[in-house]
C-alpha cells in the first residue's frame, strides 16, 4: 500500500518519527500479539498517513486472533479496525482530507456506497490491510471518514464496526422511525449502539438482557422497556404483550441463532429482522424446523456498512450529541491486557486502547 517516494507527501518526512506497531500471528492466542518498530509510512498519491490517537476492540478481532474469522489474518498484520487519529501526511492527489484533520477509517478498504460486492468485502483493515493498533496507519483516501467534533478520542475510536453495523441495521433498507418498536438482544456493543440509534430515529426500544444491573444501565441509555431473560425465559411473549400483541417492527439480532427464534416470534407482521451475530445451533440441537411459522419477515445478514453509511451515522450523532458507551480505556503498552479483558471479562461498552 505504500507509495513510491516521499515526494508524494504533504507533511512530515523525518525518519526520526518512528513508532511502534503491534502485529498479529493468528492461531497463537495472545502469544501471537507482539510489537515491532514502525517507520512512518510514505503515502502514495491518494493515501493519507494518520497518527493514531485511540483504537478499540471488536469481537471480530478476537476471531482473527483465534483464526476463526471468515478471512484469515495476514501474517504480522497490524490488528484492529476501529480507530481515530490526526492526518499528518497525504499524497499529492488527496482532496478528502487535510493535514490536521481528525479522522477514522472505514471497515472495508474500498466500499464507499451502494451494494457491497464480494471483492470489496474481502479487503479489510486489521485483517489483510494494516489496522490501528500502531503509532501510524496508512489509509486509502476513499477510506477516510471525519468524526463528530463533540466526541472524545475514545468515543470517536468506537464507531467503525459496532456503531456502524447497528446504524446500517436500523436505517437500511427501510429505516426505523416514530411509531415503531425496535427489539435489541444482549448488551454487546452492537446492541448498545442500536439502543442509542433507535432513540435518535424516534423509535421505541425494548431490550433483552440477563441481569437487573444491566437492565438499569440499558434504561439509562434510553431503552423504554427492558426484559430480564433470566427472570422471564419466555421473553418473546413478554415483548408481544408490551406491543399489544402486534410485535416489533425492527429487531437487531446481535446474538444469533440462540435467540433468533425468539426474535422471530416477537416480530410483527412484515417486520425487519437484521441478523448481526450468526452462530450455529448448540451441539446436538438441530435447527428449528418451522422457524418462521406463518409470519412474513425479512432476515438479512449484513457486513458493517459503507463509507456513506458511516458519514450518515456521524451526522446523526453530531446532531443529537450522542456518545458511544465506553467500558474501559487501556494505555497502548497494555494492549494485551485489553484483549484479555475483552475476552475474559464482561464489558458493557467499548474496550478502548489509547495512545495518549
Amino acid at each position: 500500500m505504500n507509495g513510491p517516494t516521499e515526494k508524494s507527501m504533504n507533511g512530515p518526512t523525518e525518519k526520526s518519527m518512528n513508532g511502534i506497531a503491534y502485529q498479529l500471528e493468528s492461531r497463537r492466542g495472545l502469544a501471537g500479539l507482539t510489537t515491532r518498530v514502525q517507520e512512518i509510512p510514505v503515502p502514495g498519491p491518494r493515501q493519507v498517513v494518520v497518527r493514531v490517537r485511540a483504537t478499540a476492540l471488536n469481537r471480530r478481532d478476537i476471531m482473527l486472533l483465534e483464526g476463526s474469522y471468515v478471512l484469515p489474518a495476514r501474517p504480522r498484520v497490524v490488528p484492529l479496525v476501529d480507530g481515530v487519529g490526526d492526518v499528518i501526511a497525504r499524497g499529492d492527489q488527496v482532496t478528502r482530507a487535510a493535514i490536521g484533520d481528525r479522522v477514522a477509517g472505514t471497515y472495508f478498504v474500498s466500499w464507499t456506497d451502494g451494494p457491497q460486492r464480494q471483492a470489496e468485502s474481502a479487503q479489510q483493515y486489521g485483517a489483510n490491510h494494516d489496522g490501528w493498533l500502531a503509532t501510524y496507519i496508512l489509509l486509502e483516501e476513499d477510506s477516510v471518514v471525519h468524526v463528530p467534533a463533540h466526541l472524545t478520542d475514545a468515543e470517536a475510536a468506537s464507531l467503525t464496526c459496532a456503531g456502524l453495523v447497528a446504524w446500517a441495521a436500523l436505517t437500511k433498507p427501510v429505516p426505523a422511525g416514530p411509531g415503531e418498536t425496535v427489539l435489541t438482544t444482549g448488551t454487546g456493543t452492537v446492541a448498545l449502539a442500536a439502543v442509542q440509534h433507535a432513540k435518535m430515529l424516534g423509535a421505541r426500544v425494548i431490550s433483552i438482557t440477563s441481569s437487573a444491573e444491566k437492565a438499569e444501565r440499558l434504561r439509562k441509555l434510553g431503552a423504554d422497556e427492558v426484559i430480564d431473560r433470566v427472570q422471564v425465559p419466555d421473553w418473546e411473549r413478554a415483548v408481544l404483550e408490551l406491543t399489544g400483541g402486534e410485535g416489533v417492527q425492527h429487531a437487531v439480532e446481535a446474538v444469533g441463532m440462540p435467540t433468533l427464534p425468539k426474535s422471530v416470534a416477537a416480530a410483527a407482521y412484515n417486520a425487519q429482522i437484521t441478523l448481526i451475530g450468526a452462530f450455529p445451533p448448540a451441539p446436538g440441537q438441530p435447527q428449528p424446523p418451522s422457524l418462521f411459522g406463518g409470519k412474513f419477515v425479512s432476515i438479512r445478514r449484513i457486513a458493517v456498512g459503507s463509507r456513506a453509511d458511516f458519514e450518515s451515522m456521524n451526522a446523526a450523532l453530531a446532531e443529537h450529541q450522542v456518545r458511544p458507551v465506553i467500558d474501559r480505556v487501556y494505555p497502548f503498552e497494555e494492549a494485551v491486557e485489553a484483549y484479555r479483558y475483552f475476552m475474559e471479562g464482561d464489558p458493557f461498552g467499548k474496550v478502548v486502547i489509547s495512545m495518549e
